[in-house]
């Protein structure tokens, strides 16, 4: 039976495969796993029931989904503060800010509105370890916690949510953004009523696309996934920057004034190199995925920052973050994690701090993005293959260091298997497109002539 929980929480098509009874069943299991142990007996010791948050994105699933998991919370002698729609980074950041127990998020990021998800963050407001999770997943169909009269959990609105994040977003800043104009896409998601409120309070100009969520609009044509929208709106309204969301807001992607995209690499590449010139930067060294530019390493390089690699997922990039102690790493898609104010990425705290580095150098983002070269990038899914093979198989490893040796310090070659299908993903770097292109279509063909399952 394949694993419930994927590499960010519960996912799949609303009321087909994340039904009420399973949302209601993962919150009564969730809660007899993360109220255990040592903190447990703090609770008890302290006469006070646990605490979780709850929060959502406006997806039209999510009011069942949402009324089923706090059912399923009190029902387990959990108290819930239901934060309404906000952004998964400011569910994490109120888990933390208020020292509840833990916290939920129901939210399926970039995915269409029809889907759903239920993410679980710790005490902290941080993403569970794969082990908890199991645990939680292993506790489904057992004796549900079940107290009575007094131990029941109540069930109460999170008042000042937004405002409580709004005010952490805004302490989080080096500048104000006063002499700016920014085009904001909300992606008609979580950070519809937020992102406007904390740039506009930060000083900016704000012209705002995508915020008038439906429940059925979220990531339709707008948003981190669907940029020419704002592309559009930045050059209709001549605007200095352009910032866009996914539908819960954990993800930034930038548009410059000419209405060129500015990638999470790059996002990365000037957030870095700011950091460092401020002396915020730990260790001078930036934590990216194996998926990140060639270009990105080698700007690092020049301006004397460490590189740290990761596989890919927004988790390990945290794992890593933590495990140093370090300050800012994250994914070309654009999740960025700042380790100083954020547990997780937070696409509203980037969009600001970018913001603030255009502000405080008197640069346009095209001279601050300029610091990078972005090498092309060509990247071939080959399917039905024994993706379990990928590295015991000598002819492959040959082409591949075929295709090293001719790159030389030009390019780089990447291939992986995928964690949940039997395919490899070849990715090839080069100086320039046509190159690699084929090279990355020679190794799909090497790969597939040798691992090609039927």
């Amino acid at each position: 039976m394949p694993r419930l929980f994927g590499t960010d929480g519960v996912r799949g098509l609303a009321n087909r495969e994340l039904t009420a009874d399973l949302a209601l069943g993962l919150a009564q299991a969730a809660a007899a796993v993360l109220t255990q142990g040592r903190h447990a007996d703090e609770l008890r010791a302290a006469g006070r029931r646990p605490v979780a948050v709850v929060a959502r994105d406006p997806r039209v699933s999510g009011e069942f989904i949402t009324a089923a998991v706090s059912a399923g919370l009190a029902s387990s002698g959990v108290d819930v503060l239901d934060a309404g729609v906000i952004p998964t980074p400011a569910a994490a950041f109120l888990i933390d800010s208020i020292g509840a127990d833990f916290g939920v998020m129901i939210s399926a990021s970039h995915n269409p509105a029809p889907d759903n998800g239920i993410k679980f963050f710790s005490f902290g407001g941080t993403k569970l370890p794969d082990e908890v999770e199991d645990r939680i997943e292993s506790f489904l169909g057992r004796q549900k916690l079940a107290p009575v009269g007094d131990g029941v959990g109540r069930i109460r609105r999170f008042a000042d949510a937004e405002d409580r994040y709004i005010v952490h977003l805004l302490g989080t800043l080096p500048h104000r953004l006063e002499g700016l104009k920014i085009v904001l896409d909300c992606a008609h998601g979580a950070a519809a009523g937020v992102s406007p409120q904390t740039f506009t309070d930060a000083g900016a100009e704000v012209v705002v696309i995508g915020a008038d969520p439906d429940g059925m609009n979220i990531n339709d044509g707008v948003g981190s996934t669907h940029l020419e929208p704002l592309q559009a709106a930045v050059l209709e309204h001549g605007a200095d920057l352009g910032i866009a969301h996914d539908g819960d807001a954990d993800r930034c992607l930038a548009i410059d004034a000419d209405g060129n995209v500015i990638d999470g690499d790059r996002i990365l590449a000037i957030l870095a190199v700011s950091m460092k010139e401020r002396g915020a930067l730990t260790d001078d060294t930036l934590v990216v995925t194996v998926m990140s530019n060639l270009g990105l390493r080698r700007a690092m390089a020049e301006h004397g920052i460490r590189v740290v690699e990761t596989k890919v997922g927004d988790r390990y990039v945290l794992e890593a973050l933590a495990a140093e102690g370090l300050a800012l790493g994250g994914e070309q898609s654009g999740h960025v994690i700042m380790s100083e104010f954020a547990t997780t990425g937070d696409g509203v705290l980037t969009g600001l701090h970018l913001a603030a580095e255009m502000a405080r150098t008197g640069k346009s983002m095209a001279e601050l993005a300029s610091l990078m070269t972005v090498y092309p990038q060509v990247l071939v899914n080959v399917r039905g293959v024994d993706h379990h093979a990928l590295g015991g198989d000598a002819e492959i490893a040959a082409a591949v260091a075929a295709v090293e040796a001719e790159l030389g310090d030009t390019g780089r070659v990447l291939l992986r298997p995928s964690g949940t299908e039997p395919m490899v993903r070849v990715m090839v770097e080069a100086a320039d497109q046509e190159a690699a292109e084929r090279h990355a279509e020679k190794l799909a063909a090497v790969v597939h002539d040798r691992l090609a399952t039927a």
